[in-house]
């Protein structure tokens, strides 16, 4: 252990440089405070810019514009496409280095002191560093944002199994390759991986993938990965993994059958976990619960008043944009602001093919809370733009209150869903109501139609589709 001599005093120390962390100490000095950013990796960023969103939104979009070439068959547009997996990874890592040396350029603008070490809790207003010159940070307030760890299975730990760390460092295109997990992790790279050339066999617990969507929603992603794994395998789940050689033979059951298989790489991709059991919290007020989540109020803050948590390590989504939100809700608190993180809506999204996309409350959620709802639906193949992308799957949900026609969700699956669900996570923020997304002007032709579209299904005002018989109809 690597301690130094030195001590610090800080307005706000930040524990974390994630998009929880860099941005709180961003927003921090904004507002005029003397602000220590610790984080124990050389690089800024934590695991979304370095090992999780960025990365594989790169390889995402790499294995799609193959894909493409591929579809484009049908436009009458030959491509001969190859892979350079040295060169894919040379430009990923680019992409990477030039976003993390883009964070450090904004905290030295800003005054921050970033030091570079492992940070325990001595007591509720000091913190000792571990592999730094600087031995320890007295605080006026701290803001905890140490992010969270994938979860390996008690079988697969020193198989030299992946989690979603080497699975972006692409250290080979296995021939055949096991996902164990069908939520948004394990399918986003299992695309990856599937347009890259390997055979991919997905293995879900349940009988569906990404059970936090809408099911008509997430059967459309399930229908494709159908389509580009060589298996996708619902309702199973692994329960042995051996090392033989350079390869892993894995049992499999189904049904209560077991089956066995070989693969020449593992990738687990069960979740996630905290991380705040090495902190030093037990020298603090602040409160974690049996999952290791820190326990906070609408402000950030955690039961001991000088201290405040944001991020996968508090309650919540574990989503970069939930924790820079956070990052702004508790620095302004701690600069006197009335800020508060009372966001009504946080939307969700899985970049497959196609992309699913979600914000507010799932039908499914309605259903199990008694609201009374109404859902309006309109598919991309009835959408002139998404006809001209050669991409039409999927759909656009609307889901509003019966009664008071309020916008209560909306969830979209197809083109650009990434990128759509933004104005409907305005609309629930706003209050909007059904008739201002029907009555709202949206450029033609273009996918952001069919948000209007749908909510005009709910309000049976919709002309680009067939009017729906009526019970009276059906029965004459």
């Amino acid at each position: 252990m690597v301690m130094g001599s030195l001590r610090q005093k800080a307005d706000v120390v930040v524990i974390g440089a994630g998009p929880g962390g860099y941005v709180a100490a961003l927003r921090a000095a904004d507002l005029g405070k003397e602000v220590i950013l610790v984080e124990a990796r050389e690089q800024r960023g934590g695991v979304c810019l370095i090992e999780g969103c960025i990365p594989s939104k790169a390889l995402i979009h790499a294995s799609e514009l193959l894909e493409e070439t591929k579809s484009a068959k049908k436009m009458g547009l030959t491509f001969k496409a190859d892979v350079d997996v040295d060169q894919l990874r040379k430009w990923k890592g680019q992409v990477v280095s030039g976003l993390t040396k883009g964070i450090d350029g904004l905290l030295s603008k800003r005054g921050v002191e970033v030091v570079t070490g492992y940070a325990r809790f001595e007591n509720s207003k000091s913190l000792a560093i571990e592999g730094s010159d600087v031995a320890g940070i007295d605080f006026k307030h701290c803001i905890i944002a140490t992010g969270s760890r994938p979860i390996h299975l008690p079988f697969t730990e020193d198989k030299g199994c992946w989690t979603s760390k080497e699975a972006l460092d692409l250290p080979k295109i296995p021939k055949r390759l096991l996902v164990i997990g069908g939520g948004y992790i394990g399918l986003e790279l299992g695309f990856v991986y599937a347009g890259l050339g390997s055979k991919v066999v997905c293995v879900e617990f349940l009988d569906r993938v990404l059970a936090g969507a809408d099911r008509d929603l997430s059967d459309v992603v399930k229908k494709s990965a159908q389509k580009r794994f060589e298996k996708l395998m619902l309702s199973s789940k692994v329960t042995a993994v051996e090392k033989k050689g350079d390869d892993f033979e894995v049992t499999i059951e189904t049904d209560g059958k077991a089956t066995t298989e070989t693969f020449d790489a593992v990738f687990v991709a069960v979740g996630r976990k905290p991380n705040t059991e090495d902190l030093g919290l037990g020298k603090t007020k602040v409160e974690v619960d049996d999952r290791g989540l820190i326990v906070t109020d609408e402000q950030c803050r955690t039961a001991d008043p000088n201290i405040f948590a944001i991020g996968d390590i508090t309650h919540g989504p574990q989503l970069a944009h939930k924790a820079s939100r956070e990052a702004k809700v508790a620095t302004e608190t701690i600069a006197g602001h009335n800020a508060a993180f009372d966001n009504r809506a946080i939307p969700a999204v899985v970049f497959t093919h196609p992309e699913l996309a979600w914000t507010g409350i799932t039908e499914e959620e309605a259903k199990e809370q008694g609201k009374n709802v109404r859902t309006g639906v309109f598919p991309f193949a009835a959408l002139g733009r998404a006809k001209t992308l050669g991409n039409a799957e999927g759909m656009v949900k609307v889901i509003v209150d019966a009664e008071s026609e309020l916008v209560l969700g909306v969830g979209i699956v197809g083109p650009s869903a990434s990128d759509l669900i933004a104005e409907a996570t305005l609309a629930i923020e706003m209050g909007a109501v059904l008739e201002d997304l029907m009555v709202t002007i949206h450029p033609h032709p273009t996918l952001s139609e069919s948000i209007m579209e749908a909510a005009e299904v709910a309000g049976d005002a919709c002309v680009h589709l067939p009017k729906p018989k009526k019970k009276a109809d059906a029965k004459a």
